[in-house]
């Protein structure tokens, strides 16, 4: 898929990297490869992942890095958790007020979790690293 898009121009998007480290000197061989051989102009290459020790430096230093934040605080969260609630998640349940309780409290939960993380080791024994993907 990647060497196809190096081809013919297009935008490859690869999600969630972290998850599949195993595979990350495969893509470090390809990315290789695509710095040394002919690659469309139109070309691009998007990789998302959060931060861990174990990722390929050359990847890293072969790309343009972006990061994001997380909003800050209880009350942002909330509000981001609920932008991501479409309105297809209201009908599938017939009890719907008991439904938008649920969410109500599932987006509480979620983002005391993630209020919880900025403390480390004094919120928690073990460090967790709960993200949307955890919500969704």
């Amino acid at each position: 898929m990647i060497q196809l898009g190096a081809k013919e121009g297009q935008w490859i998007f690869l999600a969630n990297c972290h998850l599949s480290l195993s595979w990350m000197p495969r893509l470090d061989k390809l990315v290789e490869n695509l710095q040394t051989g002919k690659v469309h102009n139109k070309f691009r290459l998007w990789l998302s992942s959060s931060p861990n020790p174990e990722f390929p430096i050359s990847i890293l230093q072969a790309g343009i890095k972006m990061t994001t934040e997380p909003p800050k605080g209880l009350k942002a969260n909330l509000k981001r958790l609920y932008n991501i609630i479409t309105e297809d998640q209201f009908s599938v349940c017939e009890a719907r007020e008991k439904y938008k309780k649920l969410l109500f409290s599932l987006c509480f939960f979620h983002a005391i979790l993630l209020e919880r993380k900025k403390f480390q080791q004094l919120g928690w024994n073990v460090i967790y690293s709960f993200n949307d993907s955890d919500f969704e």
